[in-house]
């Protein structure tokens, strides 16, 4: 079923690999063609990937600097792939994590990694899991619910009586679930009651505790088989009258100490049957009160002082009597405290914040999340296109995931700096394409190198060969400019200006006689294709070093223009096809570019079409630090920027500086 099953290191060591019975190709073709493609390019976010009649999935094992890569045909639909190779990372991890631990590329190679007998234990129960797993057979009509309806339970009665007697039943349903809920309640109620005594100690569960924490307007507990109610005695009523002035927080309060100093048996004082009266003292300054400044309990509790102003025995609370050697008690206003804040971590202050620094734990998607989010909404800010910014940030996260932090750093700061080295290694070609040695190999070969511009209306195709025109002349070249944009009124004058003012900066008595740069054009309403045909066989034959072919703007959605673009491509096979764009752009150089080249695609007539070979991007001296058009353009395509335009004169062309693109991106 697998065709093959690699596992490498992200150096380019290959630890073990499988290849299915049957399967005479090699695998480095395929795992080439991945690793250049999507992980080098940074378009990990996801872990599929297509080559030729093959269908790839990788994973990705931050922790060791793993790749897992499985291969099988297109064809098959292999529902287990995903969970299979999950396994097998896990398996691998577990079995040979000391050797992976070993840094350096000598250890990875003097390591043996005896992995196939596990690997077909796990893949045979990968494929019995999908069989079992299969489609199941569809219902019969006696199996369904419908086939158990009778005739009776169809009928609808008249006057609404099914409908009393549906709430008939209904009310009866509740009133039992009542009844029931209710005695689940006081059964619960009744469990978190218990005492428990311990080396002749009686303590509360701390269970109870949590029930009062909780659920402060519970009510009192019911009383315990065997007492008796008793009434209120003169102490209670003037522990009611003390309530007053008081918060209903406190008076809770108040009365769950009470009840633990009762459960405890601490001696509280009973009054007696004939009071005698008690003076009350003349009221002196009351303490003022501040809203912010909080309330002591204490302060405030005034139900358990006698006549003379001091506190009844019962105040001692839980610290009464303790015998030496016994365990304190545990404090309530402590344990209160510990119920309702539990502490997040061991250390605080200093220790907490350096637990936060140093690299302790793997990064999990969860820890990232909130960076990514932010990033994201950065890069979209900075004119990146939307889409491009969601793979981009699923692509760092995928990265990152499972990779150790390290000492000092933050998640934020691993994010950014794995997300600079991404658009670095975006930026930078898989390719590098080289005009003028390109332009000296094929005049070795005595044919003149060919370069087709297009792209949308105004963007600055004309204007910006006129600039590749001057910098090939600099460099010594003999140019040919075909006039292909047939369409657009005076776009053949606009070329013979350029090439009059470019033959003044260099005049033909400098260079033998002959012009340095000149305009091959038919007029207007002509085929562009033979157009550029003829102009390519007129620079062979005048032994021109280079040919440029104009051609006119064009939108994406324009069929008929776009068929025509290709043909011309087709027909004249140019040795590199440039896209000028605009800087200007956001979400429109996604579609433009996808378009673009599925044009090129569909309308080519050759098995191996000639798409998009690099980008022109204009007017990039008009958007200051919002250069995602860069990255989306070069994403989408996987092609470099060859030039960029930054103003209006002939020196006015630079080459990109990836990294200070970068910097320009990632500047708040």
């Amino acid at each position: 079923m697998l065709d093959f099953f690699t596992i490498f290191s992200k150096g380019g060591i290959v630890l073990w690999c499988f290849q299915g019975t049957g399967v005479t190709e090699s695998f480095t073709g395929p795992v080439n063609a991945l690793i250049r493609s999507v992980i080098l390019q940074e378009r990990s976010g996801n872990n599929s990937y297509s080559h030729d009649a093959l269908s790839l999935k990788y994973k990705l094992d931050n922790e060791f600097e793993l790749v897992f890569v499985v291969g099988f045909q297109k064809i098959l639909t292999l529902t287990y792939v995903d969970k299979f190779i999950d396994d097998v990372q896990l398996h691998f991890r577990d079995r040979y994590k000391n050797e992976l631990e070993q840094k350096g590329a000598l250890a990875l190679l003097n390591s043996h990694f005896a992995f196939e007998d596990d690997f077909k234990m796990l893949l045979r129960e990968a494929e019995e899991s999908s069989k079992a797993r299969g489609p199941t057979s569809m219902r019969s009509f006696n199996a369904s619910l419908k086939s158990q309806k009778t005739v009776k339970s169809m009928i609808e009665t008249k006057g609404g009586d099914k409908g009393k007697e549906q709430g008939g039943k209904k009310n009866k349903n509740a009133k039992k679930e009542g009844k029931e809920k209710a005695a689940e309640g006081r059964t619960a109620h009744n469990n978190l009651l218990k005492w428990s005594d311990w080396n002749g100690i009686r303590h509360i569960e701390i269970t109870y505790l949590m029930y009062l924490i909780l659920f402060p307007s519970t009510p009192a507990a019911e009383p315990v088989k065997g007492e008796k109610a008793k009434a209120p005695t003169s102490a209670q009523k003037t522990e009611e009258n003390g309530n007053q002035g008081l918060t209903q927080e406190e008076i809770i309060q108040k009365k769950r100490e009470e009840f633990i100093r009762k459960r405890m048996g601490a001696p509280v004082e009973k009054p007696s049957k004939s009071p005698k009266p008690v003076k009350e003292k003349p009221k002196g300054k009351e303490k003022r009160v501040w809203t912010l400044g909080g309330s002591s309990t204490k302060e405030l509790d005034y139900s358990q002082s006698n006549g003379n102003g001091a506190h009844a025995a019962g105040d001692q609370g839980l610290d009464a009597q303790a015998d030496p050697g016994d365990l304190l008690a545990v404090d309530y206003d402590v344990l209160f405290k510990m119920f309702l804040s539990p502490k997040k971590g061991a250390f605080g202050g200093m220790f907490g914040m350096l637990k936060g620094l140093v690299g302790s734990k793997s990064l999990s998607q969860e820890d990232m999340e909130p960076v990514l989010d932010k990033m994201r909404d950065h890069l979209i800010a900075k004119n990146v296109a939307a889409e491009i910014a969601s793979q981009l940030c699923d692509s760092v996260a995928k990265k990152l995931e499972g990779k150790v932090m390290g000492t000092f750093t933050t998640v934020a700061s691993t994010v950014k700096g794995a997300l600079q080295d991404s658009l670095v290694q975006i930026l930078q070609p898989k390719r590098r394409v080289d005009i003028l040695r390109d332009v000296l190999e094929a005049r070795s070969q005595r044919r003149p190198f060919v370069i087709t511009f297009c792209g949308v209306n105004g963007v600055g195709k004309s204007t910006n060969l006129a600039k590749i025109s001057f910098w090939l002349i600099e460099n010594g070249f003999t140019v040919l400019i075909a006039a292909c944009d047939t369409f657009r009124a005076g776009a053949v004058e606009q070329l013979r200006t350029h090439q009059r003012r470019l033959n003044s900066l260099h005049p033909p008595q400098d260079h033998g006689g002959r012009p340095i740069v000149q305009l091959y054009e038919k007029g207007y309403g002509k085929d562009a294709a033979g157009i550029a045909m003829e102009a390519i066989a007129y620079a062979r034959n005048q032994a021109f070093d280079v040919v440029l072919v104009d051609t006119a703007g064009r939108m994406q959605d324009n069929t008929p223009l776009m068929t025509a673009l290709a043909k011309l491509i087709a027909v004249n096979m140019p040795d590199l096809v440039l896209f000028v764009g605009e800087a200007l752009v956001g979400n429109e150089a996604v579609d433009q570019l996808v378009k673009f080249n599925q044009a090129l695609a569909d309308h080519s007539m050759s098995d191996k079409p000639r798409l998009i070979d690099g980008i022109v991007l204009t007017k990039f001296d008009t958007i200051d630090d919002k250069v995602g058009a860069a990255i989306s353009m070069t994403y989408i395509t996987g092609q470099p920027i060859v030039f960029v335009g930054t103003g209006q004169t002939y020196n006015d062309l630079r080459s990109l500086n990836a990294r200070a693109v970068v910097g320009a991106l990632m500047k708040a």
